[in-house]
């Protein structure tokens, strides 16, 4: 009975829009990482430097700001506090982190270990999109 009120509540088109942004950033900020290594063996530094910065980094931002959206809009439903959004908070900081010290400067290095540096990052970035999927459907600890 609480979760179908739960669902009731957060059922608002405001909500919907919001819940339907935040998967959209997630997607536009992880896809493009499944090209870099390819992009990165053709020689194509510049496109991927652009794609990230214009692109990918933004929408990762993005997905911070509607996630906090998404809990200041849940009308009390979900705090911050509850382990479920804490963890994902704090993975999204080292998503951050991972774009940022080690997938941006390898992008416009044609070294072998630039390249490793690339996968590893895209490696860690997609494990941590795992974990964050997970959380974001079963809630634990809500």
């Amino acid at each position: 009975m609480v979760t179908f009120m739960i669902a009731i509540l957060l059922d608002t088109p405001g909500y919907r829009i919001m819940a339907l942004l935040h998967i959209l950033s997630a997607i536009v900020a992880f896809g493009p990482l499944l090209l870099y290594s390819g992009l990165h063996k053709a020689g194509e530094t510049t496109t991927i430097a652009r794609l990230h910065m214009r692109l990918t980094f933004p929408a990762l931002i993005a997905l911070w700001v509607l996630g906090m959206g998404l809990a200041g809009m849940s009308e009390d439903n979900y705090k911050v506090a509850d382990p479920w959004i804490s963890i994902s908070i704090v993975i999204w900081a080292v998503l951050v982190a991972v774009s940022w010290l080690m997938i941006r400067p390898a992008i416009s290095s044609d070294s072998p270990s630039a390249a490793s540096r690339m996968a590893a990052g895209t490696g860690i970035s997609h494990t941590l999109l795992l974990i964050g999927l997970i959380l974001m459907v079963w809630k634990p600890g809500a």
